[in-house]
């Protein structure tokens, strides 16, 4: 029998894709992330965030302080490698590295970068660092059952769904039944092809949509 050894926790790093760039999130990337979030839908798109829902830009640079600083999770900011502003992030929680195993949660991809190749390769660029940087075994997706757009996003990325966890959370005075997804390093060497393939420039049009759909269902 095999030992399993424990991996490094993930780490501050850069990673730099063709139409996106990773990085620590920091307080200047405040700004420009609340120009991507703000306004109309602002409340639609914190209805199953764990955090309440900003009143101003000023709350939202305080909450992106105390995100940079947070003592179990890890944010990244993610930038469009065009203009090179900020208009979302997602952090590393449930880091077990004892288990080399992680979640990507709290995800907010605002204006310009949700549901287009930004967003696609952000998460690509982020289970390519998990697996194969870190050598982690699993990746996790968890989202509230009744958010069906997360749930999609997950089949869409490739995890698969595990169950509900019933009366999981209470979460802003709320029930909260979790839906799980896993990915797992058996898993990767074949999404990555078809990431690859999905995010190369020649599968979009010059108005930057994909001429073929992200086909991950196995």
């Amino acid at each position: 029998m095999s030992v399993l050894e424990p991996g490094a926790p993930p780490q501050k790093v850069t990673l730099d894709g063709r139409y996106c760039r990773l990085e620590p999130l920091e307080e200047r990337h405040a700004d420009a992330l609340w120009a991507a979030i703000s306004g109309e839908g602002l409340e639609a798109r914190y209805r199953y965030m764990s955090s309440r829902t900003p009143i101003d830009a000023e709350a939202h640079r305080a909450w992106v302080r105390a995100a940079r600083d947070h003592a179990e999770w890890l944010y990244l900011a993610v930038l469009d490698q065009g203009t090179g502003l900020c208009g979302g992030r997602h952090a590393f929680m449930r880091i077990r590295p004892e288990h080399r195993s992680v979640e990507i949660g709290d995800v907010l991809w605002g204006r310009g970068i949700s549901r287009t190749r930004i967003a696609t390769e952000a998460f690509f660029l982020t289970a390519r660092y998990v697996f194969q940087t870190l050598g982690y075994r699993r990746f996790e997706w968890k989202c509230n059952d009744l958010n069906l757009p997360s749930m999609r996003a997950a089949l869409r990325f490739g995890f698969r769904f595990e169950g509900i966890f019933r009366k999981d959370m209470i979460v802003k005075g709320e029930n909260r039944d979790t839906a799980w997804f896993s990915m797992l390093d058996e898993d990767w060497p074949e999404l990555k092809k078809v990431y690859e393939a999905w995010l190369d420039p020649d599968n979009f049009d010059a108005d930057g949509q994909a001429r073929a759909r992200l086909a991950t269902t196995r």
